[in-house]
Order: structure tokens, then C-alpha cells, then sequence
């Protein structure tokens, strides 16, 4: 019967696998990755020496030393989940300055594009030159 360690150890080397088989595939950056191998290693290491865990947990009073895995897990978690809430703010940040930009080039364009029609139509009379074949019927 598996006991909470064997059961964190497999989870860890499977976990482990399946970021490094997403970094292979190009489906996790490798920057990201790092931290969810940094966390598999570390539990891993954990769940493989009990005398740690034991240790840690009763430094910090905890009664049920298994249960410092999972509040390992819940800090890890929410620590990472605070860095990606930054990394997404600053994306956000990027893209609406991006979006600007885009927007500022686009009104410029097309002011000089106006600037060019309206330019031919005060030289020729019409917008194309002039030098159409209706032009030069109606005229």
C-alpha cells in the first residue's frame, strides 16, 4: 500500500517528466520551467528522506509531518501564482502600448495617404490623375 511519501515521490518524477517532456516540445518556455523542476527536485528530496521532513515539521509544530509537504505545495503554489500575476500585468502593460502605437502609425498613414489623394485632386481636378477615361469624357 502506498503511504503519502511514495505516493510524493512518484508524483514528483512523474510531474518532473511532464515539464521537461513540454520544455522538449516547445509548450513551456524554459524560463518557466525552471521553477517546476527547482519544486519537483525540492519535493523529491522531501518525500525521499522522511528524517527532513520530520525535522522541519516539528520545528514548526506541526503534529502530522506528511502535512508539511502539502503546505510546501500551497506556498510554492501561491508564490507562483503572485510571480505569473506580474508577468501577466506587464504583458498587459506591453500590449496596450503596443495597441497605441499600432493606432498612432495607422492614424499617420492614413493622414498621409489623404494627404497624397487630396494633393492629386488639387493638381489634376480628380482623384486618379485625371488621366482615366471617364475623366476625360466628362470633360
Amino acid at each position: 500500500m502506498f503511504n503519502v511519501y511514495t505516493l510524493s515521490i512518484v508524483f514528483s518524477i512523474t510531474f518532473l517528466i511532464v515539464v521537461i517532456e513540454l520544455v522538449r516540445k516547445n509548450k513551456l518556455q524554459e524560463k518557466y520551467s525552471i521553477l517546476w523542476i527547482f519544486m519537483s527536485i525540492i519535493l523529491l528530496v522531501l518525500s525521499s528522506t522522511p528524517l527532513i521532513i520530520n525535522k522541519i515539521a516539528e520545528w514548526i509544530n506541526i503534529q502530522n509531518p506528511p502535512s508539511f509537504l502539502f503546505l510546501f505545495g500551497l506556498v510554492y503554489l501561491i508564490i507562483y501564482n503572485l510571480h505569473l500575476t506580474v508577468v501577466v500585468s506587464n504583458q498587459s502593460e506591453k500590449i496596450t502600448r503596443l495597441a497605441q502605437e499600432i493606432a498612432l502609425l495607422k492614424e499617420e498613414k492614413d493622414r498621409k495617404t489623404f494627404k497624397a489623394k487630396y494633393a492629386r485632386v488639387a493638381t489634376h481636378g480628380q482623384p486618379g490623375g485625371g488621366n482615366s477615361v471617364k475623366g476625360n469624357a466628362a470633360r
